[in-house]
Parts: C-alpha cells; sequence; structure tokens
C-alpha cells in the first residue's frame, strides 16, 4: 500500500476528489443501463414476486417490436418532423444570439448594466416551465389575455412555432450567454491592446479575436446540442401549449409522443417507452460522433475527441 501511495502520491488527492463523481457516474449512469433489455421486451409485472429483477427474468422478448411505434404509427411523421425542426431552430438561433449577446455585454465592460442585464438575462433559467406556461396563457388566453383580440391562439397553430421557439430562447438564453462571456473574459486582453494601437476598430476586434478566441466553446456546445437533436425538452412542448389537442400538428415532439402512449394504457407500454429512450440514445451518439468527425476533418484542433 505505502509502495502504492508513492507511486501515485501525484495523482492521489485529484482521485480522491474524483471518487464521488466516478461513483455517482456508476450507480446512476451505468448499473441501470441492464434496463436496456426491457425495450426488446413484452414488459409485465410478474404475478409472484413483482420484482424488477423477477420483472425482466420473466418478461417474453419480443426482439425489435417496441420500435415500431416510433415509426410506423399515425403520428410518427409529425412527431419526427417537429422535433427534428424545432431542435434545428433552437441550435442555430441559440448559438447566433447567445454569442451576439455575449460580445455585446463583453462591450460593455464591468458597468453597473452589464451585471443587472446578466442578472435579467440569466433568471428565466431558473423559472420552472410550469410557471413560464402561466405567463404565456396571460398573454394568450382567448378571454383575459392580453392578445386576446387578435385570435384564439390555442385553437390555431398558425403562430405557435414561433411562440415555442421564443419560450425556449427566453429560457435558456440568458445561460448560454454567460457561458461563451466566461469563454471571452479568458481571451487575453492584450491581444485587444495591440490590435487598438494597430487602428482595428471595435468589429474588426470582435471578428479577429473574440470570434475566433470563443470558436472552441462554440464548437463544443454545438456538437453536445447536435446529440439531442432527436430529443426534446418535455416540460415546454407539453407545458406551454397546455396540452391543447388542435395544436398537436405543430408541438407534438418526441417526448411528448412518447409520454402520450405511456398514459393511453397501451400493453407493453414499459417496453415501448424504453425502446424510445433507447432509440434516443443511439441516434444521440452517432450525431455526436458524425459532427465530432466532420469538425475533425475541418478544424482538428478544436475537435472534442
Amino acid at each position: 500500500m505505502a509502495k502504492f501511495y508513492t507511486k501515485h502520491k501525484k495523482t492521489f488527492a485529484i482521485t480522491l476528489m474524483m471518487l464521488p463523481g466516478a461513483i455517482w457516474l456508476l450507480v446512476l449512469r451505468y448499473i441501470p443501463m441492464m434496463g436496456i433489455v426491457i425495450a426488446f421486451q413484452d414488459h409485465r409485472p410478474y404475478p409472484r414476486n413483482p420484482t424488477f429483477i423477477n420483472n425482466i427474468l420473466n418478461s417474453r422478448f419480443v426482439g425489435f417490436a417496441n420500435f415500431r411505434f416510433i415509426f410506423f404509427s399515425d403520428r410518427a411523421w409529425i412527431m419526427i418532423r417537429n422535433t427534428l425542426a424545432y431542435n434545428a431552430a433552437f441550435i442555430i438561433l441559440g448559438t447566433v444570439l447567445a454569442v451576439a449577446l455575449a460580445v455585446a455585454l463583453n462591450e460593455l465592460g464591468k458597468t453597473f448594466f452589464a451585471k443587472l442585464y446578466q442578472t435579467l438575462m440569466f433568471f428565466p433559467f431558473f423559472i420552472s416551465w410550469v410557471v413560464a406556461s402561466y405567463f404565456v396563457f396571460a398573454l394568450l388566453d382567448p378571454t383575459f389575455g392580453v392578445l386576446s383580440d387578435v385570435r384564439n391562439w390555442y385553437l390555431d397553430p398558425t403562430g405557435w412555432p414561433i411562440i415555442i421557439t421564443t419560450s425556449h430562447l427566453w429560457k435558456v438564453l440568458g445561460f448560454n450567454c454567460i457561458v461563451y462571456l466566461a469563454a471571452i473574459t479568458g481571451i487575453d486582453q492584450g491581444l485587444y491592446e495591440a490590435a487598438a494601437i494597430d487602428g482595428a476598430s471595435k468589429w474588426r476586434q470582435v471578428w479577429a479575436i473574440t470570434i475566433p478566441g470563443i470558436k472552441p466553446m462554440v464548437i463544443i456546445l454545438f456538437i453536445m446540442a447536435v446529440g439531442r437533436i432527436f430529443a426534446a425538452d418535455f416540460g415546454l412542448f407539453w407545458n406551454i401549449p397546455m396540452n391543447s389537442g388542435p395544436l398537436q400538428s405543430v408541438t407534438e415532439v418526441f417526448d411528448t409522443y412518447v409520454y402520450r402512449v405511456m398514459i393511453a394504457g397501451f400493453a407493453g407500454a414499459m417496453g415501448m417507452a424504453t425502446a424510445a429512450g433507447l432509440f434516443q440514445s443511439v441516434i444521440g451518439f452517432v450525431c455526436v460522433m458524425g459532427a465530432n468527425a466532420i469538425v475533425r476533418k475541418v478544424d482538428n484542433e478544436n475537435a472534442m475527441f
């Protein structure tokens, strides 16, 4: 033991610091992965002893049957289209607007108004979608809403793609902005001073120094976002439209679709829900690897791995 400690003395303290996180990852992420087998079973409670292990051991194997509902239901195309379209809009608009706001806040410097704007933008991140849904309802309620005289929004799906996208950006834009702002503050200030001496304008400094300086952070967050291209924020799509039936053509996404299957009480719903989660994970892994491979070909230094 003494020899082991001497050999690994430099990393021993770091290893101890990492240990709680590693244990958490093992217990909550890797051990539960044995439940993946449910995706390939007609999972039912075992009558004699309905424990988790007995339910798995005694459920009938059905292969890929649980995956069929993802592709072959009458709403499959709507769900897939909406999920991909919304996530693409979230990634593109979220990245562009967050970077633009971060650059603008950085130009304000350490002023009172800069800190005020950061606080106001970051605050919505801590508000739950349940609370946010009532903000939207207060605006769009057909009887007493601020915009009630315009139309009955909860019966007309036309404007809901913009409402959903705006709600998402309102909630997460401040957090992403702070992340990029932190990356900007890590850029060597001497570069800006040298550029100013050479006569570079503020716009030129942004394009020549700020944007290249935060490019690694932008790429990393972009790759991670692409990994969730087939996932959706359930709280956003379930609460903001108030689960309005007429709006499902533009608000139904992967997660709400699976939830409706679960609450409908279909036989084998547990296996179908697990199959949906496994499908999302596999697609996410493929997307992350694909996006990273593209980045590695274009800019090898800024790839994640």
